[in-house]
């Protein structure tokens, strides 16, 4: 119907005669000339309508915003001082010789070029929000990014293979959500919260590099940069090593980013350890845009009269600062935001002291009410190893290591963007390795495992798994990139005996060991390969291209953060029959009748 996208024509078309469809962006009549501007996904043309060809004319005189149409006519060059060079197409115009509409529409609820649109609605009416510029732009970089991924690990020997999407429920982590069997009465399927055993199990068969573009579905509270449905870029690889791995994962996501956005990352990417990061940045996902640092002082500050400090540093907690060069100048009001700010992270208060003099060791030389309560060898140490300057600012952070971490990592990352501690990179990756294995549920009172059962430990740590799980490291490696983690994997167990070992360490007993992951187990008793792999948020990695603030400006039809889906009203109640098939009645509701 068309020999052309609207966006591909130039002034290479001059004089030609050229026929394009797609909808009606804008009408405008300029004293009897009326002028279309018609939008495909490639960009919009200008179209003239002469009133020359009445009957072509009359036509135009009716169409109105959104409806569908099909023109033919002849490109020329548009008057001198027309052009518009924020178009492709800015240096041409078409003269309209035929005029079809090809469907009407109503007004659309909102126009597209309207900005402050709310989610909710942008979100009810979907399908009009996608015919959005900016929406159109995004669609097709997720699409060009997906199909970067595919050429660069099809070039390397990766083939695409389907795992089930019904499948077991096992215990990774969040919420499954379940599929009930109609057939075996009382029975559930689970949606994959990853392919996870079946790509180990691939690896088993001799698939030694194995990927997926795939859906995944965890029932967890949501939030930007959330979905309960999601997509990963899923790969696996036997005979590589944890290094190897990430040197040919590092290749990928440079060329990922090249290829799709046209941006090339530093390299190679710098490595820092899990422990390292937590100390330095408080985050095992850093932005090292920003240069403000994490400085640790438990040990300086307990014997001090000031019980907020003293208190946590006796009794296994962390005292830790955060030096502001030139954070002086923050006002008393700028200061009780950035308090109720940490707040949100577990945090009881903000303690800071304001560095005036720092040959002054005393209330005189450093203002702050928490001064007068913290001797002087203590003062002495912070301002040493924070190296503060006279007019900087040092916030502190006092309570549960966890706590601590969380809220001056999340501060960290405030003031370095509000208030400019930036290095002005546009990019800055980093690998963050020797993860945790375990860390202690105090609720449950038991290990779980930091990123799943099936990841190995570091060589020589399989001692810890019986005597102390906190020690032990695994083969564990995420990538960060600008504070965002783009994609996390691990070297996996392979060997059965480990296996056990790990299940045991998590206080899995033998039988449930069996019943939820036997098949698992079973598998790796056939000869299982050494082997590895990664797996890539698709969604947040198109996020941080296009800049969007959240993961549903990436997705056609995201939910919302209530898990709904706003465009189709689902979830939704079903009928009675269905349930009853399903052999299902529900408690504390009434079902709908059939």
């Amino acid at each position: 119907m068309r020999t052309h996208y609207c966006g591909h024509v130039n002034a290479a078309h001059v004089d030609q005669i050229v026929t394009l469809a797609g909808w009606a962006h804008r009408r405008r009549d300029h004293g009897g000339v009326i002028f279309i501007d018609l939008r495909d996904r490639e960009g919009l043309a200008q179209i003239v309508c002469d009133p020359d060809r009445a009957d072509m004319f009359k036509l135009a005189e009716d169409v109105r915003s959104e409806f569908v149409l099909k023109i033919t006519g002849k490109v020329r060059r548009r008057p001198a001082g027309t052009e518009n060079p924020n178009l492709p197409s800015g240096e041409i115009e078409i003269l309209c010789h035929e005029l079809e509409v090809l469907n009407v529409a109503v007004t659309p609820p909102f126009q597209l070029d309207e900005d402050n649109l709310s989610e909710n609605v942008r979100l009810t009416h979907r399908v009009v929000d996608l015919r959005r510029p900016q929406m159109q732009k995004n669609m097709m970089l997720r699409y060009k990014t997906a199909m970067a991924f595919r050429r660069f690990l099809d070039k390397n020997g990766f083939i695409d293979i389907e795992t089930p999407m019904l499948t077991k429920s096992t215990p990774e982590g969040a919420r499954d959500y379940l599929v009930p069997s109609r057939v075996h009465d009382g029975q559930f399927f689970a949606l994959p919260q990853s392919p996870q055993l079946f790509k180990q199990m691939l690896m088993v068969a001799g698939f030694d590099r194995y990927y997926q573009i795939v859906k995944c579905f965890r029932d967890e509270d949501l939030r930007a940069d959330r979905q309960p449905e999601f997509t990963q870029v899923d790969i696996e690889t036997s005979f590589m090593g944890e290094d190897q791995i990430t040197a040919m994962m590092e290749e990928l996501i440079s060329t990922v980013f090249r290829e799709a956005l046209g941006a090339e990352l530093p390299s190679p990417f710098p490595r820092m350890t899990y422990a390292e990061a937590m100390s330095r940045f408080g985050s095992d996902k850093p932005d090292l845009r920003v240069t403000l640092e994490l400085t640790d002082v438990t040990d300086a500050v307990t014997d001090v009269a000031f019980k907020v400090f003293s208190g946590p540093a006796t009794s296994g907690g962390k005292v830790t600062a955060l030096r502001v060069p030139n954070g002086g100048a923050l006002t008393r009001g700028e200061i009780d935001g950035y308090t109720e700010f940490v707040k949100i992270y577990g945090a009881k208060g903000l303690a800071y002291i304001k560095v005036n003099d720092v040959t002054q060791l005393n209330e005189t030389g450093l203002q702050s009410p928490i001064v007068k309560n913290i001797h002087e060898q203590a003062l002495k140490t912070i301002i040493e190893r924070t190296g503060a300057q006279n007019g900087d600012l040092i916030f502190f952070g006092a309570d549960k290591t966890k706590i601590v971490q969380d809220a001056l990592g999340a501060l960290r990352t405030k003031l370095g963007h509000e208030k400019g501690y930036t290095n002005g990179k546009a990019w800055e990756p980093l690998w963050v390795v020797d993860f945790p294995m375990f860390e202690y549920d105090e609720e449950a009172k038991r290990w779980s495992a930091c990123h799943h059962p099936f990841t190995s430990p570091k060589d020589g740590h399989e001692e810890f798994l019986k005597t102390d799980p906190g020690k032990c490291l695994a083969k564990a490696y995420d990538l960060a990139l600008n504070g965002w983690e783009l994609g996390g994997g691990s070297v996996r167990i392979h060997k059965a005996d480990v296996q056990s070992k790990v299940f045991d360490a998590l206080g899995i007993s033998a039988e449930e060991q069996q019943l939820k992951f036997g098949f698992l187990l079973d598998a790796l008793k056939y000869g299982a390969p050494p082997h590895g792999g990664l797996a890539f948020g698709l969604d947040r990695i198109v996020t941080m291209m296009t800049g969007a603030e959240s993961i549903r400006d990436v997705i056609a039809f995201p939910k919302t953060q209530r898990a709904q889906c706003l465009l189709t009203d689902a979830p939704s109640a079903v009928d009675e029959k269905q349930l009853r098939e399903l052999h299902i009645r529900l408690r504390n509701t009434t079902a709908p009748t059939a």
